[in-house]
């Protein structure tokens, strides 16, 4: 590109001039081939030209011998005599003379290579690059080629200064330093475009891609079919889901059981089946909390000769004795969430059972779903607390220790007299829970107050109880061993005191036989009533039988897949109804767990 504007046989010029003239050709060369710039540098006419600069500031040029050039040729060098630079007004243009071509000279001038080897030397230990326009100390914005030079310094790095931090502006330039300039500045700018084009695509791969296109074009036409398919699918979706916010899960249970023993003259329990369903709607307004309402609908009853302690021996997932004639019902009703960054608040409006006030129970069997098949695997002293309507209060005092409070009501929804969200039925519970890959452990008091008694009396009397409870569990792998103790002293107001107990043991063995698989065995005593007879209650009429029951169970649950999950399992209990003249009971179970 420069050398159609300069064709130089003889050059005088300063080095600003080089700045701005590098400046035009750098932009000038982005855009042609390297093949173009080496030209640039072999280029030299033998025609003479003038070119004028319109400058700002006077340059004055004196005749050196450091800006006399000879004309060379490819086979020889021959000296040419210096031709004087006239100085110009500055409001006028600078002409600089070029001189006629000379005939070559059949020797090569060894002054001239001289002077070449000597220029080299002057560069290597005389300039040092610099990366700012701004260490050069004799370059001033004001100067009429700073944007030149300021360009060539920290956009391209190809110009030098001297050591002193000057650039010498005004200083005569040869057609050397020139070409070396110009030179310098055509490597860096071939290096930024290698550089900026080395990733991009070539013409083979682009031939490749378009070869590959083709190939596949039948695949990728069904891909493409797919996605558009997909696509419409899920805008149907969104347009009727359900709830942006809400999540329904289910779990339905389909049950069989049969009595193997039991005293028929004191019972005559037959084999039945039986079912029960529930609907999770979970709801999470900020990702953290949760809003749960179930729906429930069951009809599974239990064996009356498995009667213990309160219930401890129905089904898990059945309906009692008494049964229930598929009514559907609001189950549990509660909203949790996050207060803080260690406090968990929880809200229970509605059937809200007493465990759910704590971190856990410890017990590895505590699940109606998928855990023991009976009460009984859940530790007892929970029992001895009302569940319904309540505040629930979740301290996390480190990553393994939390402290559960909460008071709950069992007739908050009733406005009468003897009931109500305080003056009814009702339970204060606190709960240290420490978890952990190890060992979990739990202790547990509560203040319990029922009105008609917890019912191991004859007659419905208002009784208040002190409940401790403690339960561990040791993790040992896939193998888990632990159990628990529950005390109750409990008083009927106006009549005595009496004390409860019961204590049990758990062995669990996880993914035995396959993933999700689970074999559980627990042992113990059901909860009983003793200490009737220090004369307190007088006669003891008003006493129900208060013989120790013990009770195993044991059961296999076998997962089909991560939705279906089989257990079958037996149970056995000592003393039934708590009365040692009744006969061991004897029974087996089948439950069938869907999960969606």
């Amino acid at each position: 590109m420069l050398s159609k504007v300069l064709k130089l046989n003889y050059l005088v010029a300063t080095p600003a001039f080089l700045g701005a003239a590098l400046l035009v050709s750098s932009s000038a060369y982005a855009a042609e081939s390297q093949a173009g710039a080496d030209a640039l540098l072999n280029t030299a006419s033998a025609a003479s030209t003038t070119l004028q600069i319109d400058a700002t500031a006077p340059i004055a040029a004196a005749p050196t011998a450091e800006a006399s050039v000879t004309e060379t040729t490819a086979a020889e060098v021959a000296p040419v005599a210096e031709t004087p630079v006239a100085e110009v007004a500055p409001a006028e243009p600078l002409q600089i003379a070029q001189a006629a071509p000379v005939a070559a000279s059949a020797e090569t001038s060894v002054a001239s290579l001289d002077e070449i080897v000597q220029y080299g030397n002057e560069v290597s230990t005389t300039q040092a690059q610099v990366t700012s326009i701004s260490q050069l100390s004799d370059v001033q914005p004001t100067d009429w080629a700073f944007q030149a030079l300021q360009s060539l310094v920290e956009r391209y790095g190809c110009i030098a200064g001297y050591p002193d931090g000057t650039y010498r502006g005004q200083r005569a330039l040869t057609r050397f330093e020139f070409a070396a300039g110009l030179n310098a500045c055509l490597d860096r700018i071939s290096e930024l475009i290698a550089s900026s084009t080395a990733d991009l695509a070539t013409k083979e791969d682009l031939a490749t891609l378009r070869r590959l296109q083709d190939e596949f074009q039948a695949e990728l036409s069904t891909l493409r079919g797919r996605v558009d398919a997909l696509e419409s699918r899920t805008s149907e979706l969104e347009a009727n889901q359900f709830s942006t916010t809400t999540k329904l899960n289910g779990e339905v249970i389909f049950a069989a059981a049969v009595p193997i023993d039991y005293d028929d003259e004191e019972f005559d329990d037959q084999a039945n089946a039986g079912y029960r369903v529930r609907l999770n709607f979970d709801t999470s307004f900020t990702g953290e909390d949760l809003l749960r309402t179930r729906l429930q609908a069951r009809d599974f009853s239990s064996y009356d000769s498995l009667q213990a302690g309160l219930g401890d021996l129905n089904w898990s997932f059945g309906s009692g004795t008494e049964g229930e004639d598929n009514d559907i019902v609001l189950n549990q009703l509660f909203y949790q969430f996050p207060l803080g960054d260690r406090l968990t608040v929880l809200l229970g409006a509605n059937a809200t059972s007493d465990s759910d006030y704590v971190t856990s129970t410890i017990s590895p069997f505590d699940s109606s779903g998928s855990g023991s098949l009976t009460n009984f695997g859940a530790p007892r002293q929970y029992a001895l607390v009302t569940g319904g309507t309540g505040l629930g209060l979740f301290f996390e005092l480190s990553e393994n220790l939390s402290l559960d409070l909460s008071y709950a009501a069992d007739e908050a929804e009733d406005s009468e007299s003897g009931a109500g969200l305080f003056n009814g039925d009702g339970s204060f519970m606190g709960q240290l829970t420490f978890l952990s890959d190890f060992v979990d452990l739990g202790l547990m008091y509560a203040n319990t107050y029922l009105g008609e008694g917890f019912g191991f009396l004859n007659a419905d009397r208002p009784e208040v109880a002190n409940v401790y409870g403690a339960q561990v569990n040791f993790k040992f792998g896939d193998f888990e061993l632990g159990g628990g103790v529950a005390y109750a002293p409990i008083r009927a107001i106006n009549r005595g005191d009496y004390d409860v107990w019961s204590y049990q043991g758990t062995l669990a063995i996880r993914d035995l036989g396959g993933r999700g698989n689970l074999l559980g065995i627990l042992a113990g005593a059901p909860l009983y009533a003793g200490g009737f007879g220090d004369g307190t209650f007088g006669t003891l009429s008003d006493v129900r039988n208060q013989d120790t029951p013990f009770a195993v169970e044991g059961f296999y649950r076998f997962r089909l897949n991560s939705n279906i999950a089989i257990t079958p399992g037996i149970v056995w209990l000592t003393n039934p109804g708590n009365d040692d003249d009744n006969s061991d009971s004897i029974a087996g179970v089948v439950r069938t767990t869907f999960t969606f």
